[in-house]
């Protein structure tokens, strides 16, 4: 199948699902897509239906009844039968989509699937006993059934534990958000500080640019504040209340009030479950549930701590909630009332550095430690790469390390500490960032933890290094290493 020219990137989805519709094998198989709203879910199961003759029906939120009349009319539109489809139940429509694949391998897309699912609970069993191995109806077709749906919490209980369709599907994609380097392509923005600043906003969501953003892109580093004040600020265009929407798209947050609080706590600086415990004034016990709701739809993510066991953190995992929740949320009244945002956003600059953009970028360096940086650079491929606390017993204080790349242990021994990173977005860096770095090695070493034989020493900066930085780093070529915004953004 040739990939649309108007799709961007995506290459790696193409290709999953190129190989699961062309398959040439006899039987049905099953394949499941999730990922959060505005991905381009859609854009893509649709083009590989047009590519290889298939048939896409996108449910809605409807009763069973209509939800049936639907799919009646797409599929008797679609396969322009003797006379029209009337289908009584769930189990006729799933017959009559595995007969599409009769000659040849054909792709049968249900969007939206969770829908169709609230309103039909059984149809989860129905395609179970539909996809049995030796069933006839399976046998005889070649139909490639794939089930898609945004709610990522109903989509990944789909195939786990004892879930009716455990063990029937034949590919499971994920489409995730672009990451910073690929979307600072599609946002067409060469200058890589602007780059990191829209994407500790945006994100990667290739909706937000496309339809929501009406393809405004900043001009240039000087149009920046500009540019938020037009679009996001600005409450004529949907990317206004767009975070909003994604929680209220959410079918499992049911107490919104509540899930905005914890979300509200943690943009605020309050990573851990005591923190948000702290901010809400309730009990930690009181928090699990909703923290644990959140995770399972893609809004929060846990981070353990690399070296405190049981101490996890958490984050935001979509940049414009975090930005909405630390920026807008506060000053909601004033930013409905037109002409208003110039000012909030003149007032917000250091919140939004120390809260958004400062997190934001220490993340992106984790991600491109984890999955972009040549594995030379560390001496070894990173296992994981996370970051913590790590203790100081003489000074009675703990130091906060942004970066570290654990690698993976050889037999019985210790896992090594590839890398410790420390990153600062605003702060030019110098000798004394790389010596607190040494002197954290060392405490990691007397803990006896990690192998900290290779354990080198990274610092990333948005801002630059002074010349002793400069100094230290090419005394220490190896061990030594000064990461800057091109380089973050550079291809490998």
């Amino acid at each position: 199948m040739d990939k649309p020219a108007e799709m961007f990137d995506r290459d790696f989805e193409w290709s999953a699902l190129t190989r699961f519709i062309t398959d040439e094998q006899p039987g049905a198989t099953l394949g499941v897509v999730s990922g959060r709203r505005r991905q381009g879910k859609t854009f893509l199961l649709d083009a590989a239906c047009r590519a290889a003759g298939g048939f896409y029906f996108g449910a809605t939120e409807a009763a069973g009844a209509e939800s049936l009349r639907r799919i009646s009319a797409a599929l008797t539109e679609h396969s322009r039968p003797a006379s029209a489809y009337h289908f009584a139940d769930w189990a006729e429509v799933v017959d009559a989509l595995l007969a599409l694949g009769g000659e040849r391998p054909v792709p049968v897309v249900i969007d939206e699937f969770p829908y169709l699912v609230k309103a039909a609970p059984e149809l989860p069993s129905i395609l179970q006993e539909a996809l049995r191995p030796l069933r006839r109806q399976r046998t005889e077709s070649r139909t490639r059934l794939l089930l898609c749906g945004s709610a990522l919490s109903f989509m990944g209980r789909l195939l786990s534990g004892s879930a009716p369709l455990r063990g029937r599907a034949g590919l499971e994609l994920v489409v995730r958000p672009l990451d910073h380097r690929m979307a600072a392509e599609f946002w067409n923005i060469t200058d890589p500080r602007l780059a990191l600043q829209v994407h500790a906003v945006v994100g990667g969501t290739p909706a937000y640019r496309r339809e929501f953003a009406r393809g405004d892109t900043p001009k240039g580093p000087g149009d920046f504040d500009d540019w938020v004040v037009r679009t996001v600020l600005n409450p004529e265009t949907p990317l206004f209340r767009e975070a909003r929407y994604l929680l209220a798209e959410e079918p499992e947050l049911r107490d919104t009030a509540l899930y905005l609080s914890v979300l509200a706590a943690v943009a605020d600086g309050n990573a851990t479950r005591g923190g948000m415990a702290g901010y809400l004034e309730r009990k930690a016990t009181d928090i699990a549930h909703p923290i644990n709701v959140l995770e399972d739809a893609g809004l929060l993510h846990r981070d353990a701590d690399v070296f405190r066991d049981n101490r996890p953190t958490y984050r935001i995992a979509e940049p414009l909630i975090g930005f909405y929740h630390a920026i807008m949320r506060p000053v909601w009244d004033q930013l409905e009332r037109p002409g208003s945002a110039t000012r909030v956003w003149r007032a917000s600059g250091r919140r939004f550095v120390s809260n958004v953009l400062g997190p934001h970028f220490e993340q992106v360096c984790r991600d491109w430690a984890l999955h972009h940086a040549d594995p030379e650079l560390f001496g070894g491929l990173p296992a994981r790469v996370g970051h913590g606390v790590v203790h100081d017993p003489a000074a009675r204080t703990g130091h906060e390390v942004d970066v570290a790349v654990v690698g993976v242990a050889e037999g019985s021994g210790k896992p090594p500490l590839l890398a410790i990173g420390e990153a600062k977005w605003n702060d030019t860096m110098g000798a004394a960032h790389i010596e607190r770095l040494a002197h954290i090695r060392d405490l990691i070493t007397r803990s006896g933890r990690y192998d900290t034989g290779r354990t080198r020493l990274l610092c990333f900066s948005g801002a630059g290094f002074n010349s002793r930085a400069a100094q230290a780093a090419a005394a220490d070529p190896a061990g030594v290493h000064l990461i800057d915004l091109p380089a973050l953004y550079a291809r490998t």
